[in-house]
């Protein structure tokens, strides 16, 4: 049996009281082995970010995932304040900068706007994609894999648990096939995001696994 891959899932939302779809994610994934969820809010109410903590923690693992609610086209305000603390010159990037190469790297986020929302023709004109292109050049610059990203749009539609399921249910499939190594590597290259249909990129999941 090969080796598992190790997980490391930052978790950024600054209300999380009030959250229906991110709050759901990150508890169905909080007992999955060999993945490692780290609320960077809880930790860090004061945004004193432990800079050698965190990079010691991506060092011990070989896949990240930043999940969090799109707030203004980006980030809550912790994870660019990671961002620019503990990626820094010398260790994530630069000279000898080479800590992070060859890890992959994933974004998990929620949308309140629909698909549809997000084209040219759309209220706000950009696709996911485009909008997420800092994250997709901080990977590469990092020497990570940008990887197509995790993306639950329409989240002010899910209204109960049985519209909400799915998406959780997606997720932990995601999680898992990162860890496990079952992605269909070769199938990523061109998708607008990884879960469009997880029966395609997982080995060995069938729709009825998830849906």
């Amino acid at each position: 049996m090969s080796r598992l891959n190790r997980v490391l899932v930052l978790f950024a939302h600054p209300a999380l009281e009030k959250s229906r779809i991110n709050f759901r994610l990150f508890q169905a994934i909080k007992s999955l082995d060999h993945v490692t969820c780290h609320d960077l809010y809880e930790a860090y109410p004061t945004f004193d970010i432990n800079v050698e903590y965190e990079q010691d923690l991506l060092l011990k693992h070989d896949i990240v995932v930043f999940q969090h609610p799109l707030y203004w086209y980006s980030s809550p305000a912790i994870l660019k304040e990671w961002q620019d603390l503990v990626l820094e010159y010398g260790f994530a990037y630069g000279h000898d900068g080479t800590a992070l190469h060859g890890k992959k790297f994933l974004t998990a986020i929620t949308a309140g706007g629909s698909r549809d929302a997000y084209c040219r023709q759309g209220y706000n004109v950009y696709s996911i994609r485009e909008l997420l292109r800092p994250f997709e050049q901080t990977a590469r610059l990092c020497g990570m894999t940008y990887l197509p990203p995790f993306v639950v749009y329409n989240t002010h539609q899910l209204n109960d648990s049985e519209d909400i399921q799915p998406h959780v249910n997606d997720y932990c499939a995601v999680i898992k096939a990162l860890r496990d190594d079952t992605v269909r590597w070769d199938m990523l290259s061109n998708r607008e995001r990884i879960n469009a249909d997880l029966s395609q990129v997982v080995r060995g999941l069938e729709a009825a696994h998830y849906a």
